[in-house]
Formats: structure tokens, sequence, C-alpha cells
């Protein structure tokens, strides 16, 4: 029974050995391959390791507890500023503002499968020393849309109210500036544009800066704030757009990326875009004749939608998480300047 049959086929013996040896192949090819190995089902199961290299904020919040699920309800999501657990970190986050010329402050090696994160949210006029960079990061987190990481400024969110709040408004135009430069375009714009209305103007720049709980109160009693970003860039649409005009309760006025780009994010009703006029002179005699039933037209996003503010680094770096198993591995940024100048 144990010999080769007169047929051909193979007895019980043989049959036994070739089992084992397919036994063996299989198991064979789950330990030279191990990411198809249920070893690393396990290691999805377990939190992922963000380490955050240096905290984006000047304050560090209290991060030791799962703030992730708790605050966001993302599930295996673990943040730490700790740098001795860069073994285990999964991924290491920079911020720029944090970052200084020359890599003498970064780890001197990256582990196999670790993914080093870039993070900004300055517009490339305002962001230095990117050349010292290259080759350095996987992915890129900025509030550009083809970011691996996109953290917008603010969003709209659907909500059900279908109510309209506008706030009583005692004036036009509001501006608030902290950071006056003679040679930025907005402060030719707004030169050029107050000749023909007045703008009241708070802020750090006109000796009037407004406490954090006297912004919004302040800016929704006028009309119109100019939200004008202090440079132009794709997606570069800030905190003037989404908390001093939107969730104030005015209507923006907006100088930045063109108007196609802003409807990306808002929809065209909601705003006036300085481009939308010939001169500053038609921007100013529009706002100054506007009555009551145009105006409200500007608030009808209002019934759909709600405004959403990114504030909160935590949810930002959260985000890491969500969008990790999408994210391209292995992938380096050659040229980190030309890719966010583009």
């Amino acid at each position: 029974l144990l010999r080769w049959s007169p047929w051909g086929r193979p007895g019980v013996k043989a049959l036994v050995t070739a089992g084992v040896f397919v036994t063996t192949l299989w198991n064979l090819r789950f330990f030279l391959n191990p990411s198809k190995s249920s070893g690393e089902d396990s290691k999805h199961r377990e939190p992922l390791v963000i380490l955050v290299w240096e905290w984006p904020s000047k304050q560090v919040p209290n991060i030791s507890r799962d703030v992730c699920r708790e605050l966001y309800r993302i599930a295996g999501c673990q943040l730490t500023t700790e740098r001795q657990l860069l073994h285990q970190a999964d991924v290491v986050v920079f911020p720029h503002s944090r970052l200084q010329p020359g890599q003498d402050k970064l780890p001197k090696e990256r582990l196999p499968g670790q993914n080093w994160v870039w993070v900004s949210l300055e517009s490339p006029s305002n962001t230095r020393s990117l050349a010292a960079w290259n080759q350095t990061f996987n992915w890129v987190m900025t509030y550009r849309q083809d970011s691996d990481i996109f953290i917008p400024y603010g969003k709209l969110v659907p909500n059900r109210s279908a109510t309209v709040n506008i706030p009583a408004k005692t004036n036009l135009v509001s501006w608030v500036i902290s950071n006056y430069h003679r040679t930025q375009k907005r402060a030719e714009v707004y030169k050029n544009l107050s000749k023909y209305l007045h703008v009241n103007i708070y802020g750090k720049a006109n000796n009037k800066p407004l406490c954090k709980d006297c912004l919004l109160p302040t800016i929704s009693k006028s009309k119109f704030y100019l939200a004008f970003e202090n440079s132009i860039h794709r997606d570069y649409i800030t905190e003037k757009l989404w908390r001093n005009s939107l969730l104030a309760g005015t209507v923006p006025v907006v100088l930045g990326p063109p108007r196609a780009n802003y409807e990306q994010f808002v929809p065209a009703d909601s705003f006036i875009h300085v481009n939308d006029f010939s001169s500053l002179e038609e921007l100013a005699t529009f706002l100054k004749t506007m009555n009551s039933s145009r105006y409200q037209q500007f608030f009808a996003w209002q019934r759909r939608f709600s405004v959403k503010l990114y504030t909160d680094w935590r949810e930002r770096i959260c985000a890491i998480c969500t969008a990790y198993p999408r994210l391209p591995h292995g992938h380096l940024y050659p040229d980190l300047q030309s890719w966010f100048n583009s």
C-alpha cells in the first residue's frame, strides 16, 4: 500500500508527504511575506501612535488620555509628545513653525515603515527655508486640498435649522488687522477703497485690539467685513472668512484666490469678491447702496449650513489616523518648496 501503484498514482505515504510539504510552503509564505500574515491584522488593531515632535501652539494641551476617541470619536489613535517613544511611533509630526533650518533638530534616524509629516497653516509667502527639507517628509498636512492630510481653517456642515440669523447692524464695514504692511495687496486695496467709504478698523495695527470674547460681537454689528488674506494663494482661505465673517453674521468681502476657488468651499451667493468689480469705487457704491432684501440674500446659506471652525490642534492631528489607511507609504517629497509654491 505504501508503494507506487501500477497505474502511476501515489500511495498513502506519498500523499501524506505531499500534504506536509504543501502545508510547510503555505506557512513559509506567511513568514516570508508578513504583510499578509495575521500579525499585521493584530498590529492594525493596536493604537496608531502619533508622535508630535513639538506641539504647534505655545500651550500644549493634555493628551495623556485617549483624546481622539473622547473628543472626536476617532478610535485607535494615540497622540504623544514623548520623544522617547520615537521607536514606537507609526507617524511623527513636524510643524513647520517649530522647525529650524538644518536637520540638527530632527531625529537621527527614521524607523522602517515610519512616516514623517510636515505641517503648516501658513501660506507660501510666509513660509521660509523649505529647501532644507527636501527628501525628508512622506506626507504634507496643510490647508491645501491636495495635501495628503487636508486641514482647512473651517468648513460648512449641513444642518436642519432652516433659519436665518442676521445680527443687528450699526455700521457698514469693519476690518480687524494685526500686521499691516504697505507692500501687501490687502493694504493697497484698503487704502483705495477707504477713499469711497468709511471702514471701522480694529486690531493691533490700529491700536484697537479686541479681546477674544469681544471679537465676534464687535464685528457682527457691521454689515460687511473685509476678509482680506495677507497673501494670495490657492486654497488659502483663513479664519478671516470662516470666523470673522460667516460665523460673526456679516457678509464677507474677500480678497484672496479667485472666486472659483472660494466657491469650492462656500456658496457663490454667500460672499462678495473684490475682483467682481471693475473698480474699488464700483465696489464701494455696491456696498453703500445695497437694499435690505438684497442684503438678506447673502445669508441664505444659513438655512442649510452651519460654520465649523478648526481651532484645536488635537482635532487636526487626530485626523491623521482617519486618513492613514489611504495614505501612500514609502513616498518622499523630493522638493517641498516646489510643491508648496505650485
